[in-house]
């Protein structure tokens, strides 16, 4: 049966600009995730054109339809509209033939299936890559899991926080004390499955429209994160070791590359990386005499003079209120810009194109 969605979502899903004229416009996707990665796949796939067909079972369906519901709030949550408007939505028990043959109906018509599944599930539903390829030979079958379909781990159950963690990139996000912090921005979820689904489909997708052939594509979470840990991975072979908070260029070790507390106890993100914006933030704080103290010039990374420098610093952007150093750095091109809440970034002119993506 097809889902009902409620009047709001359908209210936007109408909103959305016609796909005729994206790239994918005429591209079929059949979406069988949940929660957060692969739903945002099909987001992106969706965004581009692409005719997106969610497939949730007939019972739960999507867990995050029940996910931080507000209080009183009837489901579908905003979780939930969020990674899945303009979607068709279709239940089907998979386990039933009537819907196993609607399903496969759908296989033999899509360009592409995304499904993630703890690896195995599909192959004992029956709709293994080798059996639906057979129905659909150019069809690109993206599977995205924790740690991959294949290895030692490929049956452990995983959340953001432990992709990221096994991956070497939870140890760098740490605070001043060098521990590391929870952060509520899904790293792995949203980059290691997400975004590289997408990028692997969209490279598939060429090859298929070139050969004929689909293929089958294993996004592992924790991998993709893994293969992108670059800068840590220059300080692993430049010292043997990835660097503590507070000892590299990017991660605290020089004055000019910094958060700082201002009086109103908000923030603002120092980015002067090059010489150059570091002269510019020196004239607009009328600091020449901090100009030559500069990472380029000299200034050994996490050593005495830059700690020394940017506890000064701190001293400076703690004597005003944030909305003070934004006006004061309005105009200087030096990458010295406020911290924003989001509640704030989506008022801000910037995202005045882009705020509905995060408007259930």
């Amino acid at each position: 049966m097809t889902d009902t969605l409620d009047a709001l979502n359908a209210r936007q899903t109408s909103a959305l600009p016609d796909a005729s004229d994206k790239p994918l416009s005429g591209v079929t996707v059949l979406d069988l995730t949940r929660l957060l990665p692969g739903p945002l796949a099909g987001q992106r796939l969706a965004e581009m054109g692409a005719h997106v067909i969610k497939i949730e079972d007939t019972g739960a369906g999507d867990y995050a339809r029940e996910m931080m519901l507000r209080e009183g709030e009837s489901a579908p949550s905003a979780f939930w509209r969020l990674l899945n408007r303009g979607k068709t939505v279709e239940r089907l028990d998979l386990k039933q033939a009537g819907d196993r043959a609607r399903f496969l109906a759908h296989v033999a018509r899509a360009d592409v299936l995304l499904e993630g599944f703890r690896p195995g599930v599909m192959a004992r539903l029956g709709f293994d890559f080798e059996t639906l390829v057979g129905v659909r030979p150019s069809l690109v079958m993206a599977s995205i899991s924790g740690y991959g379909q294949q290895g030692p781990m490929s049956q452990a159950a995983g959340h953001d926080i432990n992709y990221i963690g096994y991956a070497g990139v939870l140890d760098q996000l740490a605070d001043a004390g060098d521990a590391p912090i929870v952060p509520n921005f899904q790293i792995g979820d949203l980059y290691g499955g997400g975004q590289a689904a997408v990028q692997a489909v969209l490279a598939a997708l060429v090859a298929a429209q070139r050969t004929g052939r689909g293929r089958w594509l294993d996004i592992s979470m924790t991998h993709e994160v893994f293969r992108s840990n670059i800068v840590p991975a220059v300080a692993l072979h430049r010292q043997c070791s990835a660097s503590r908070a507070g000892k590299d260029l990017l991660n605290g070790g020089v004055p000019c590359y910094q958060v700082y507390r201002t009086l109103d106890d908000r923030y603002m993100a120092v980015g002067a990386l090059e010489l150059k914006f570091w002269e510019t933030l020196c004239d607009v704080l009328e600091r020449s005499d901090w100009k030559a103290r500069h990472w380029s010039l000299g200034q050994t990374i996490g050593g005495s003079d830059a700690m020394a420098l940017q506890a000064e610093l701190a001293a400076v952007f703690g004597s005003a209120s944030q909305a003070d150093w934004t006006a004061r750095f309005a105009d200087a091109d030096c990458c010295v810009t406020p911290v924003l809440r989001l509640e704030e970034a989506i008022k801000h002119p910037l995202f005045a194109q882009t705020r509905e993506a995060l408007l259930p």
